[in-house]
């Protein structure tokens, strides 16, 4: 029973489901290579697109339903949950409306005679998807490759199941053919079994760098291309002319939302030497004034983590960060007396080049605050990271913000916010955050056959 729902605010376990046979795999696997080729290629963008928007409008409809799965399982804040499922609906609209403008046929200017290049789908697609937004991942993934006409497959998180399954009948309910859309409780060991198979044409994966290097490998191994989207320590620059209050407004939001257990959190909290005190006063007193309880209460605004094993490795990596020589200046405990995985929010500060925190990612409440001389030490600062996912900067001139930013090599820079999503906007980044991109144009480019045509 590896697939299980425990609640994170008490502890209790809500359901547990088996994995899946091989028997059982293996009629997965042939029934989703048989929707492709009999059915689902072959649908018109209209066809495809009819089902989308089914899928945004139910959950638009139920949006208390499928966000108090997310509440439940991960123990999201139930209005981030909320924000969740719309977000996921505005995911499936954008690409209903507009994959077949990103797909259409392109001509190319040619000495002689014409050439094209159209776009066609490749097959069945393997997704391997994590607990922290249990909708929204999954619609970055699904819906511009089924907008492509490929059919995918999904292993989800264990921890987050009953959302899994609800995506899985989300699909169906919106007209989906059996096959289009598949939900895989599977172990690790068919994690290989699915990458390895020759009905799977592609495998994009969500989750820790450790995941990505194993899929990856795998993958190579098979000569199937990957999409990975690994982890991030987004630094947080504040200059020397930005507006305090707006920065210190966005970086609690960028560290805070989700109980900071997102990739492309706000981690790294760089600031000039000239707004460093006023930033870290204002910042702390913000933090500690979070207030943990129940995330189905609307009022509560400290969430629990989403499970005691990633409280415990937090609490390590805090340990192990101060025995390092950091200095913890709030929080660094659990919170005791209140049931529930609760972190205290943390800010460490005095984190040296030598410190284990310094290349890491903090998967939670945690902030890493440095203090720098000016705008270069800040960029080499922020560089100065395995990651390269997302990053932030905040200045009052907005050129130099551009300027600034484009010095950064992440994948995404945000100018006086934390960062955001949007279905029109690409995700993705360099080093080990990943390659490939999703959402946006970008996104549904990359499991598509970008086949020439060429007459002489």
């Amino acid at each position: 029973m590896a697939y299980q729902s425990t609640n994170p605010y008490n502890g209790k376990v809500l359901q547990t489901f088996d994995e899946i046979s091989d028997a059982q795999l293996e009629e997965k696997l042939d029934q989703a290579s048989r929707c492709f080729e009999s059915d689902w290629r072959g649908k018109s963008f209209a066809e495809r697109s009819a089902v989308l928007a089914r899928a945004a409008a139910i959950l638009r409809e139920r949006p208390q339903e499928f966000a108090e799965l997310i509440t439940l399982e991960m123990g999201k804040l139930l209005p981030q949950s909320l924000g969740e499922v719309a977000l996921s609906a505005a995911i499936l609209d954008y690409y209903a409306e507009h994959a077949e403008g990103f797909l259409a046929p392109e001509k190319i200017a040619t000495p002689r005679g014409e050439a094209m290049v159209e776009s066609s789908p490749i097959g069945v697609l393997f997704g391997v998807e994590p607990w922290n937004y249990p909708y929204y991942q999954i619609a970055r993934f699904a819906a511009p490759n089924l907008m492509a006409g490929n059919v995918v497959m999904v292993k989800h998180s264990s921890s987050v199941p009953q959302c899994a399954l609800a995506w899985e009948r989300l699909m169906l309910e919106a007209g989906a053919p059996a096959g289009a859309y598949t939900n895989l409780f599977i172990s690790k060991d068919q994690v290989a079994q699915v990458i390895d198979d020759v009905r799977i044409r592609a495998v994009a994966l969500t989750g820790s760098e450790a995941a990505g290097a194993v899929v990856a490998a795998r993958a190579g191994q098979n000569l199937k291309k990957t999409t990975m989207e690994l982890g991030g320590s987004d630094a947080f620059i504040v200059l020397d002319d930005a507006d305090l209050d707006k920065a210190v407004k966005h970086a609690v939001s960028g560290r805070m939302g989700n109980s900071g257990q997102a990739c492309t959190a706000s981690k790294r909290f760089i600031v000039v030497e000239a707004m460093a005190d006023s930033f870290l006063e204002k910042f702390q007193a913000a933090l500690e004034n979070f207030k943990p309880g129940d995330p189905m209460d609307k009022q509560t605004t400290l969430a629990p983590l989403s499970s005691l094993d990633a409280l415990k490795n937090l609490l390590g990596q805090v340990d192990e960060a101060v025995a390092g020589g950091a200095r913890v200046l709030t929080g660094g405990k659990r919170i005791e007396g209140q049931a529930g995985n609760f972190m205290q929010p943390t800010i460490l500060t005095d984190i040296d080049k030598g410190n284990p925190a310094y290349m890491q990612e903090f998967f939670g409440p945690v902030a890493m605050f440095f203090r720098v001389a000016d705008e270069d030490a800040a960029v080499a600062l922020a560089n100065d990271s395995p990651f390269g996912l997302g990053g932030s900067v905040f200045t009052q001139d907005i050129e130099r913000g551009k300027r600034v930013a484009r010095r950064i090599d992440t994948g995404m820079v945000f100018i006086n916010s934390g960062a955001t999503s949007s279905p029109e906007l690409p995700f993705g980044g360099v080093k080990n955050s990943g390659y490939g991109r999703e959402l946006s144009g970008a996104g549904i480019q990359e499991f598509v056959n970008k086949k020439l045509i060429r007459v002489n």
